[in-house]
């Protein structure tokens, strides 16, 4: 005897097992006893087990309705683990850049045998950033970074696994000039960010020496790393939320897929007798199998994707596959949470709902859905945002991270929650037109419940992908503006440090006879102060350039100018006269040493005029001009050589010929141009993989709208049936399967619409950046709203035609 049985044995009567005792001792005058309650552990424990059960043997459409919830588990899953693995992933891609790493010693060891010479060499080919470290040991035994067993010899290099493949393809053949180091073998993943990372580690074949260089005794270096920009935090910020508030509805959504099927099944178990709690939580036992098997399905989806890992390059971080992986506690909470989640909303679900053992009865009169508390959630999420964005520009403070994501969240929430109510507003003040019409208004007008909770989730969705895509665009065409205006004049900026003036003068002749160069510049720049005291405010600082007199007439307007000459120019209102005393060798921090180098300006010391005076990139507003005869290069405290190179665009490769030059001169010279926006390719694989990642949360929660169609056709298919009997047209229903599906989901795409828009806007303004709406992206996902309501519709189709039959009027 199956547990139901047992249960209505013993709550319609005790029977002696005869098979007419039970109809000869009933007695329907008679009270029966309550039934004594069964809401122990092992009750909830027998009943769960029981609805997993029904979810497991429903057939083919109960497996159809159980998979695509475990579907919507597993894609809510899967996000949360890859969120969860974000402090994991950038912990260990710290940790590798810090074991490999050293930034300089506070005491720099003396030369020894386990000592070696360090510096970086940097550079970018084709937009692409390439790390890279010149190192000379002292002695036999230097110490290593991780990845490498022994250093490369002289004019040998080791080669991480993404630059070997550059260097020896087609493309990498003027990079092949500027390392000229012959490989000597490959870098380990211990000693590499992420598998597409370029980078190398090479030995001089000549002695390094200061400042170029310094030395060090070991790697590894316990240094923290730079904040991210404000831009970048807000966008992290947005792109979690963005992600996660629609899985979390969608979480929510996909455990009620199926309802109206499961509630009729409800209603025969309580004809067998099972009392309401006992139905409700053998249907948290269903839903609890499809959220079991998506919360597998999840880790599985979890660990497949983390495969691609590799192949995926944001704001320049690149990592392995094993980097993405979530922490203990964080496993244990989803593995928890998640199905406790599901039987909640299923509890939820049940509130309003009276099972009886011949169907289901609904709390009446129907509740109106009340507006204050839907509009008190974006209520309190605008009332988060507006002080941040009058603040801006964003400061990054836990208290203001808080803010931001608890705001948008609620925002978004919000959308949610004032869906049902207005597509309730909406439907009822509809009336009249054709036939279709009226049937699809009727039918929201009576139950508009299934149809908005999926719909909530596409578009929460949609309002999180305009709001990033909006806060995208405006930042993108900040950037995209900035280095337009910086561009403008193709020109290439360098520096370096400086030893004397005819080393500077054999790096412009280089520059100059390299390929698209149509000038180049250069100067020694240094800095001095006026006195040798405790430095104080920034004016007691000064800069002088030294130069030919070709030089600095590209500069200054002067009258004449002969080696040993000296220029005041009183660019910033310094009171530097003739005679006054400075220091060569300024302390720019309280940890400098005091080494005053003191330096008295000649009294012939002429007036000269700037010919730009006004603020642009890599422009320096000089103090003084001297020629290199006028004061000594070697007693400044950090002398630096500066070019500019203006080029020709039209020139194939310029800008790569210009860097290889340079790093033939100095392959630590550091260079600063707007030839390339490394922002552009950022912006646009974020923007790709949110727009991905909407289109697959619209089909899915398309998918579960249309199960929710089908199984509300097949609850009025005698209704349907007795429509076809009149002479009902096919193509009347289906236009009304076609508006039922497209009301709320207009009427959703709106307060995406709207809302996103608005959030975007709010966002925008934290960053102090102009207002720029992404139209194509928000005409593409008003695209997709719509190609989900004509995928509905489509697949709606047939099982239409199947319940349009007179036999469905045939009544057992």
């Amino acid at each position: 005897m199956s547990p139901l049985r047992s249960r209505a044995g013993r709550d319609g009567g005790h029977s002696d097992g005869g098979p007419g005792d039970d109809h000869g001792r009933h007695d329907d005058r008679a009270p029966r006893p309550p039934a004594s309650p069964h809401t122990g552990p092992g009750a909830w424990a027998r009943d769960l087990v029981m609805g997993m059960r029904l979810a497991a043997g429903g057939g083919r459409e109960g497996w159809i309705r159980t998979a695509l919830t475990a579907a919507g588990v597993a894609l809510g899953v899967a996000v949360l683990l890859l969120g969860s693995s974000v402090p994991t992933l950038m912990d260990s891609w710290h940790g590798r850049e810090k074991a490999r790493e050293n930034l300089g010693q506070a005491h720099e060891p003396p030369p020894a045998d386990d000592t070696v010479r360090y510096t970086s060499t940097d550079t970018v080919f084709h937009g692409a950033s390439i790390r890279g470290r010149l190192v000379r040991p002292d002695g036999a035994h230097p110490p290593v970074p991780p990845g490498v067993r022994q250093l490369p010899g002289p004019g040998r290099m080791l080669v991480s696994p993404a630059l070997k493949e550059l260097l020896n393809s087609p493309d990498g053949a003027l990079l092949r000039e500027r390392l000229d180091y012959r490989m000597a073998g490959t870098i380990g993943d211990e000693g590499l960010l992420g598998p597409r990372e370029l980078t190398y580690v090479a030995q001089s074949s000549t002695p390094l020496a200061a400042p170029e260089s310094y030395r060090i005794d070991h790697f590894g270096k316990d240094w923290h790393p730079p904040p991210m920009r404000a831009p970048a935090v807000v966008l992290l910020i947005m792109t979690c939320v963005a992600l996660m508030t629609p899985v979390l509805v969608f979480l929510g959504t996909s455990v009620r897929f199926g309802n109206e099927r499961r509630e009729r099944r409800l209603a025969a178990l309580r004809l067998v007798g099972a009392d309401v709690p006992t139905t409700r939580r053998i249907a948290s036992g269903e839903a609890l199998f499809g959220s079991l098997l998506g919360l597998v399905a999840g880790g599985a989806l979890f660990l497949g994707g983390r495969q691609c890992a590799s192949a995926v390059t944001l704001w320049g971080i690149n990592v392995f596959p094993s980097d993405v992986a979530p922490g203990p506690l964080a496993v244990a909470l989803i593995a928890v949470l998640v199905p406790t989640a599901a039987v909640a909303v299923t509890l939820f679900a049940q509130r309003g709902v009276t099972v009886e053992p011949l169907g289901i009865v609904r709390r009446r009169p129907p509740l109106r859905r009340r507006l204050w508390w839907r509009l008190a959630l974006p209520a309190v999420g605008a009332v988060l945002l507006v002080p941040l964005a009058r603040e801006s520009p964003w400061r990054d403070t836990p208290f203001n991270t808080v803010r931001l994501a608890a705001g948008a969240m609620l925002l978004l929430l919000g959308v949610a929650t004032l869906l049902p109510w207005l597509v309730d507003a909406v439907v009822s003040r509809l009336h009249g037109g054709p036939v279709s019409w009226q049937l699809a208004v009727r039918r929201l007008q009576l139950n508009s419940g299934s149809a908005t909770r999926a719909v909530s989730g596409i578009t929460v969705a949609v309002a999180g992908a305009i709001a990033v895509h909006t806060l995208l665009t405006g930042m993108q065409a900040g950037f995209a503006q900035a280095y337009a205006e910086s561009g403008k004049l193709p020109r290439i900026g360098l520096w370096g440090n400086a030893h004397d003036w005819p080393r500077v003068q054999r790096a412009l002749t280089a520059l100059r006879a390299t390929p698209g160069v149509t000038a180049a510049r250069g100067t020694i720049d240094a800095g001095l102060s006026h006195t040798t005291g405790r430095p104080g405010s920034t004016d007691r600082f000064a800069t002088i350039a030294i130069g030919s007199c070709a030089e600095l007439r590209t500069l200054a307007r002067m009258d004449s100018c002969r080696n040993g000459d000296i220029f005041l120019t009183g660019a910033r209102g310094h009171t530097l006269t003739p005679g006054a005393t400075v220091d060569l060798n300024p302390r720019y921090s309280e940890q400098d040493p005091v080494r005053p180098h003191l330096w008295k300006i000649p009294a012939a010391a002429r007036d000269a005029r700037l010919r730009h005076t006004g603020p642009a990139p890599g422009r320096v507003r000089y103090d003084l001009l001297a020629t290199p005869a006028a004061v000594d290069i070697g007693r400044f405290g950090y002398p630096t050589a500066e070019y500019q190179i203006d080029f020709d665009r039209d020139t194939p490769d310029a800008v790569e010929q210009i860097r290889n030059t340079a790093a033939h001169i100095d392959p630590t010279m550091n260079e600063f141009s707007a030839v390339d926006n490394p922002h552009d390719a950022q912006y646009s694989s974020v923007r790709d993989g949110l727009f991905a990642g909407a289109v697959i949360t619209l089909l899915l929660i398309g998918s579960g709208l249309i199960i929710s169609t089908v199984e509300q056709l097949h609850e009025r298919r005698r209704l349907l049936s007795t429509l076809d009997a009149y002479g009902t047209r096919r193509s009347t229903l289906g236009w009304s399967v076609l508006w039922q599906t497209a009301l709320p989901v207009v009427l959703g795409l709106g307060l995406a619409l709207a809302c996103g828009l608005a959030l975007g806007t709010l966002l925008l303004a934290m960053l102090d950046t102009a207002v720029t709406v992404d139209l194509p992206v928000v005409a593409e996902m008003t695209g997709i709203g719509g190609g989900v309501i004509l995928f509905v519709t489509v697949l709606s189709l047939p099982p239409l035609w199947r319940m349009m039959r007179p036999d469905g009027l045939r009544t057992e």
